[in-house]
């Protein structure tokens, strides 16, 4: 019985990592979940799944839901409720789902407490890849990748020598847009941008996957997972999304990983690496599927992908400023105060203004975040 807690239970990857929990439950206790303003839903989850700690995202919700909650359930909220849930209580694993730079100090929380972690908050190696890389191995912990490109790229890697691999390949959708032209792109709505053609997400990573922020912040990600140099990551758009990334090693062999959409298979190879377990996703036919396209990625149609990747290679803290100029910029929009076009032109006009940190503190990181979101929320 391996116990869990969870950052972030009511978002999409949060609920879907306790829908592979119901589905064995004699082979997971869940102990702690972290929730952000859902607090009907947090509640339902307590209900079902009875953890022993839960966490929001205020005092004043926490007042809210207190007397709501079971007998002996500890309740935390903001940011040391997140500390609290990853490293606090009898979890060995936690799965960090949160969404967006918040979800660092708590999965650097989770690693001293010594927890392995199951990662699908890609903004935590983002900002601050080299602290959590370097305390991963100080505490000898699993970090096992839960994006299906990462787990993709981890799978196919399995019983490989490092040494052996030519590149690696994440896969891109191209998101809502990805048959549009930039001109097209001038007078897109909100509603229009959260129609993504292949994966039911959140609406921030939604809109990441339409400007193609996600494939870059999935660059430098694989960058710290995998220590491969910016040189040997590509991209390629892949609109079916099915295969959803591969290795080429120096032999020229090709070794991809495939499936329907659906990303309760990753969640669930994290969870019960190294064994696979039966899952209830479809099963790929490719005689259905018929046909599997793919196109170069087109760096002037999605100049954010290029900005991040520059961002990477630059280091410090040019990756923290690229990632927290986008939240806000991606928040701007989604409240209909910017125009589409516009979250890639905050992004390269704070990145002008950043002055890049070299090996940076947590302390410079956290500094720099709230820098730059100020910046990013006045232009």
């Amino acid at each position: 019985m391996k116990k869990i807690s969870i950052l972030g239970s009511t978002g999409s990857i949060g609920t879907q990592t306790l829908d592979v929990v119901a589905m064995h439950p004699d082979s997971f206790e869940v102990d702690g979940l972290a929730a952000g303003s859902n607090t009907a839903l947090l509640l339902e989850q307590v209900r079902r799944f009875k953890p022993k700690r839960v966490s929001v995202a205020s005092k004043e919700l926490a007042d809210d839901i207190r007397t709501q909650l079971p007998a002996g359930v500890e309740l935390y909220s903001g940011d040391e409720g997140l500390v609290q849930i990853a490293a606090g209580g009898d979890a060995e694993y936690v799965v960090t789902a949160v969404m967006g730079s918040v979800g660092l100090r708590s999965t650097l929380a989770a690693i001293e407490a010594g927890r392995d972690i199951g990662l699908a908050n890609k903004e935590t190696l983002v900002t601050a890849g080299h602290l959590v890389t370097e305390q991963i191995r100080r505490k000898g912990v699993k970090l096992l990748p839960i994006d299906s490109e990462h787990s993709a790229i981890f799978q196919c890697l399995n019983g490989e020598s490092k040494g052996d691999i030519a590149s690696i390949t994440l896969t891109a959708s191209g998101g809502s847009f990805r048959d549009l032209s930039r001109e097209q792109l001038r007078d897109v709505t909100v509603e229009d941008a959260l129609r993504h053609p292949n994966w039911a997400m959140g609406a921030k990573i939604t809109i990441d996957s339409a400007t193609m922020v996600n494939k870059g912040l999935e660059v430098i990600e694989a960058h710290w997972l995998f220590e491969l140099p910016y040189e040997q990551i590509e991209v390629l758009l892949h609109p079916e999304s099915i295969i959803h990334s591969f290795v080429e090693f120096r032999d020229s062999s090709i070794i991809a990983q495939l499936g329907n959409p659906d990303m309760r298979v990753p969640i669930q190879y994290a969870l019960t690496y190294p064994g696979r377990w039966h899952s209830p996703a479809q099963r790929l036919s490719l005689a259905q599927a018929g046909r599997l396209t793919f196109r170069e990625m087109d760096f002037a149609r999605y100049p954010a992908l290029k900005l991040a990747i520059e961002c990477g290679k630059t280091g410090g803290t040019a990756t923290t400023a690229f990632n927290a100029a986008n939240e806000v910029a991606v928040a701007r929009f989604l409240r209909r105060e910017i125009s589409f076009l516009r979250i890639e032109e905050i992004l390269e006009e704070v990145l002008g203004r950043h002055p890049v940190q070299s090996h940076p503190s947590l302390e410079q990181i956290e500094e720099c975040d709230r820098t730059v979101r100020a910046l990013a929320q006045s232009l």
